[in-house]
């Protein structure tokens, strides 16, 4: 069966800090989950889980084991694990398996062990590609060992994605971007973003109570993040996922840092008011402009609680500002529809 492409249906496998060999400055997964499942638990896991989704198939279905260093830990457990994700590969009940590790945890005979079993996607947490940053957030592990573990993953065929973040002790606006220009050059498959955050019991939170850390505001990451996702697009590289998904039990463990529950589409915000405020400059006497979009960005254009649109008016003193959403305009698409003229602009063509 030939599946559509959209992202796959997740499910989820959680093995905290299992294989990891130190504890990172930022890290407290028993936050997300406190206790590291058996393979039989992850087996019921899994049945429970295929059970809940819908019988379309039109989607990918997929098992991750996030959460520590899945190729560093024992290959008699990563067997144990793998067999089981198996099982449910080889009934056709679920399309792919993806773990994630470490950049320098990866070898012939793991990389050989997870062709075995069926693994299609391997996630990295490169989390920077400036060695100073990763020496003070204890990563234990090179820019040259991301380098390096992505052409490997590569060469043997797998789909790759990296984990970067922003905001780490030593990190800066500048250094965050030579991150992305190096991550560009390895051309993985997709990425995922995640601003630094200061959790309840992470070593960070030290550092954060002596005033030897001060996390990024919500206003500074969006400004990252904005300017991080246009670039992105240019290239393309998907990016995933930005921020992290909130639990109640992650929420309870947030003591500062820029988190909120809609982080990607607060970004998205910002970048469609920058494209309606560069149509408005250059269309001044427009007292009743018309934004026409894809219907699926609609609240993007219009911001949360139409924060774009009332900063819109103020900004251009205009008393009436009209969304529309058409399904013939392409998503990441802004048309400014006045009483003279249509004009569209592409957020690929936008910075």
């Amino acid at each position: 069966m030939e599946l559509k492409n959209r992202s796959p249906l997740i499910i989820p496998v959680f093995l905290p800090n299992l294989g990891c060999r130190e504890r990172c400055i930022f890290c407290n997964q028993r936050a997300v989950a406190p206790e590291v499942p058996s393979p039989a638990e992850v087996r019921e896991s899994i049945r429970s889980a295929l059970s809940r989704f819908p019988s379309d198939r039109r989607r990918e279905r997929q098992i991750a084991f996030y959460g520590g260093s899945f190729t560093a830990i024992p290959e008699e457990d990563q067997s144990a694990y793998l067999r089981e994700g198996h099982s449910f590969l080889s009934s056709g009940r679920i399309d792919s398996i993806r773990v994630s590790t470490r950049p320098d945890a990866l070898g012939e005979e793991v990389l050989s062990l997870l062709k075995k079993y069926g693994v299609k996607t391997v996630e990295l947490g490169a989390q920077s590609m400036i060695d100073e940053v990763l020496l003070l957030s204890r990563r234990g592990h090179s820019s040259k060992d991301t380098v390096s573990a992505v052409s490997q993953l590569k060469h043997w065929g797998f789909e790759v994605g990296l984990h970067v973040m922003l905001g780490l002790p030593g990190d800066s606006f500048d250094s965050f971007f030579e991150t992305l220009d190096q991550v560009i050059r390895l051309n993985p498959d997709f990425l995922r973003i995640h601003p630094t955050l200061v959790l309840k019991e992470a070593p960070i939170e030290a550092l954060w109570i002596e005033g030897k850390y001060s996390p990024l505001t919500l206003e500074e990451a969006i400004r990252w993040l904005k300017r991080g996702l246009l670039k992105l697009e240019k290239v393309p590289i998907p990016v995933a996922r930005i921020g992290l998904q909130l639990t109640k039990d992650l929420e309870h463990c947030i003591l500062a840092g820029p988190c909120h529950p809609a982080l990607r589409q607060l970004v998205d915000s910002e970048i469609y008011f920058d494209m309606a405020v560069r149509f408005l400059a250059t269309h001044q006497n427009e007292r009743d402009p018309c934004f026409i979009c894809h219907p699926g960005e609609i609240s993007s254009v219009r911001g949360q609680k139409n924060g774009n649109i009332l900063r819109l008016k103020k900004r251009f003193g205009i008393d009436h500002i009209h969304v529309q959403g058409k399904e013939d305009i392409p998503r990441g698409s802004l048309l400014l529809h006045t009483q003279k003229e249509k004009i569209l602009s592409l957020r690929s063509d936008f910075s």
